[in-house]
């Protein structure tokens, strides 16, 4: 293994803690839909996903070299900037995750990043043209071309199957949900756990312990993977419930349909090496089998309360990791503050969860979806996105008015 450092050390130490949020937080992606529609039980399914994610991120680094060599410039990028920028992915990550929005992993490791680079280098050392041409771009026209193509593939699929026996066909499409589900962690893997590779890599590269064009090691793509595995497993059961439930009403030919569009689509961008999100990539998918079917259902509340936190991310993200980045520039005392405070809050955020806890058992528990009390980021998406005036909660309605008594009514 390459010499490392202490203060390396603390940034993949970091980097394998965001892979973890990465797993828990993602792992609606691959099997909300599945778990919705009773194709697998919970458990099952995340055990299935937390394996697949495993596999991998074991074939390919496409993704990991645009981390590490495209979106910002190694050569003036020190550890203290990376592990601000993660502290940023990770906090934004789990406030998002207590809230049960599935917003992007990937948006809040570049918004992390690229705010820390700018705070203590500057923006001559981000490349804008890459986070455009392979953030900016992908994060607009991937959810659009998946939404699309799950509703056509939706209509087809009901289309190939108006003169079949429902029951026999709802268990052919189980199975199949089950094999694209496979098919979407395999992908997840195979996409999200090189950015956490990339990230490693990028703080061998600028601590000294790997040249500037070096791949991944191989010690650092089996760590990336068992950490998003590990997280996959626990099951970040809030964004399951919001993804399976609460955004459409989705049935096993849906389920069929949405996984696989957004399967092919993320193993595409995965060979030509966008770091594309997979969290926008399945809920277009999901919104466009809610729409793909006739008379179906897509609430387009939450759905407007999930694309805010999509357009916050990046800023958000952005801003902890440039005030991260400004502290742990003061020196040793700096980086080990950052450490702390990060700590604290993430400890506040689980805390917080306890109140309301969501488990396996009460994933699919659709009216508890607007049932738990608001949290902050809840209320702050919402102000953005309002929910309509069917989802406010009871006790923010007015009390009803007793009727008045008339002298009859009251002989009466």
């Amino acid at each position: 293994m390459e010499h490392i450092t202490l203060l390396i050390g603390i940034v993949i130490v970091t980097a394998l803690v965001f892979d973890f949020t990465n797993g828990f937080h993602d792992t609606a992606n691959a099997m909300a839909t599945t778990i919705s529609t009773g194709a697998l039980k919970p458990k099952t399914a995340v055990a299935m996903s937390a394996v697949l994610n495993l596999v991998g991120a074991f074939l390919s680094v496409e993704v990991a070299a645009t981390i590490s060599k495209g979106i910002v410039d190694e050569s003036g990028i020190r550890p203290e900037i990376i592990f601000a920028g993660l502290v940023g992915a990770i906090v934004w990550n789990l406030l998002t995750w207590l809230a049960g929005l599935p917003s992007s992993s990937s948006h809040a490791l570049f918004g992390g990043l690229i705010g820390a680079t700018i705070a203590s280098v500057g923006t001559d050392a981000v490349h804008g043209d890459a986070v455009v041409m392979k953030v900016l771009i992908p994060a607009l026209v991937a959810p659009v071309v998946a939404g699309l193509a799950t509703v056509l593939a939706t209509r087809l699929t009901y289309r190939l199957a108006r003169n079949t026996d429902p029951e026999a066909s709802a268990r052919g499409y189980r199975a199949g949900q089950i094999a694209s589900a496979g098919l979407v962690s395999l992908a997840h893997g195979t996409n999200d756990a090189q950015k956490t590779m990339g990230i490693i890599t990028l703080a061998l590269i600028s601590g000294g312990a790997l040249g500037a064009d070096a791949d991944p090691p191989m010690w650092v793509i089996a760590s990336a993977g068992i950490a998003i595995a590990l997280g996959t497993y626990l099951g970040g059961w809030r964004i399951i419930r919001t993804l399976g439930k609460g955004l459409a009403d989705i049935q096993p030919p849906q389920g069929f349909a949405a996984q696989t569009g957004a399967a092919v689509t993320i193993l595409a961008s995965s060979h030509i090496g966008f770091a594309l999100s997979t969290t926008q990539v399945c809920s277009g998918a999901v919104m466009g089998a809610g729409k793909g079917r006739k008379g179906g259902v897509v609430r387009w509340s939450t759905a407007g309360r999930m694309i805010a936190a999509w357009g916050l991310t990046l800023p958000a993200a952005g801003l902890v990791g440039a005030g991260a980045a400004l502290l742990a520039d003061q020196g040793d005392w700096g980086v080990a503050a950052v450490a702390v405070l990060a700590v604290a809050t993430c400890g506040a955020i689980w805390l917080a969860s306890r109140r309301k806890p969501v488990t396996h058992d009460n994933v699919n528990e659709l009216d508890a979806v607007h049932a738990e009390p608001a949290s902050v980021v809840t209320a702050a998406l919402q102000a953005v996105a309002p929910p309509p005036a069917g989802l406010i909660p009871a006790q923010a309605a007015p009390a009803p008015r007793e009727p008045e008594r008339t002298p009859a009514a009251a002989t009466g």
